[in-house]
């Protein structure tokens, strides 16, 4: 299944991208894609409900907005420089342990949302990545049977501002919270449509210009090895968001190092994923 939710902001409906690419509201089931959901076998009950009910789905309108796939989850927990040569272009060693960050989740948002620059600004930059969602509970998970804790994949943009994470002091969480700074989507995609998670494209371009094409072959730590090592430290509720890292290709190491402005267009997309888009601006409240 591909999930999808519609509407305004904080007031989004569930639905589904149906196998023809249709956006039908699902309304209906009564439950939005959140917690709840998840930790009540939400996706093999809607399964169920979809074989009775698919056919009489109204499609959503066409100028419907798109907002994250998933309501405002627990956690959204990063891991830092997971590709090779991302850590390389960042200057920084290739870790010997993931390096866990957060986003605070008032930073999620629709994939066609605006990314908003926030105020004092100087070095807000873009990193396409993998998103895992967690099916269930998970504590103390080994990562042989891992990955029967994940639901499904997104697409996500870990929009960051460099000064405010390397230059702030503190942790690098404030250069990664901003509104906006995650836009998620269009859909969830359960896991059971992705062959193999690690073996996706990824890709970003910046104003029509590819500056991240790479693949999911090149992660340092893997999905499971991920799972294994977050569930030592915190327990993963379902619907938490992990967000894999981003290959090579941002904004800090480019030459010269190159940052969003006022107008600039974000395209990115995974394999089997979907494709969003941004478009960033000013942050009207700055």
């Amino acid at each position: 299944m591909k999930l999808i939710r519609f509407g305004e902001a904080g007031k989004e409906q569930p639905g589904i991208q149906s196998a023809s690419g249709k956006y039908l509201d699902c309304s209906g089931f009564e439950e939005d894609w959140n917690e709840d959901f998840f930790t009540n076998n939400g996706l093999a009950r809607l399964q169920e409900w979809l074989e009775a009910n698919e056919e009489n789905l109204n499609e959503i309108p066409a100028d419907s907005r798109l907002g994250p796939p998933i309501a405002r989850p627990s956690k959204i927990i990063c891991i830092g420089l997971n590709y090779r040569k991302h850590a390389i272009e960042s200057g920084m060693a290739v870790p010997e342990v993931p390096i866990i960050f957060m986003k605070a989740t008032s930073s999620l948002c629709g994939p066609f949302d605006p990314i908003l620059i926030p105020k004092n600004s100087v070095k807000t930059d873009w990193e396409v990545e993998l998103a895992v969602v967690i099916g269930k509970r998970a504590k103390y998970v080994s990562k042989e049977n891992a990955m029967e804790y994940v639901a499904g994949y997104c697409v996500h943009n870990d929009v960051s501002e460099r000064d405010f994470q390397l230059h702030h002091g503190g942790q690098w969480v404030k250069g990664k919270s901003a509104d906006n700074f995650a836009p998620l989507g269009p859909v969830l995609v359960t896991k059971t449509e992705i062959r193999d998670p690690h073996n996706l494209r990824l890709w970003l371009k910046l104003n029509g210009k590819m500056l991240q094409d790479s693949n999911t072959s090149d992660l340092v730590f893997d999905i499971p090895e991920l799972i294994e090592h977050l569930s030592q430290y915190m327990t993963l509720l379902p619907g938490d968001v992990i967000s894999t890292g981003t290959p090579a290709g941002v904004g800090l190491g480019l030459t010269p190092p190159t940052y969003l402005k006022a107008g600039d267009v974000v395209e990115l997309g995974i394999e089997g994923l979907g494709e969003a888009k941004q478009v960033a601006m000013n942050d009207p409240e700055a």
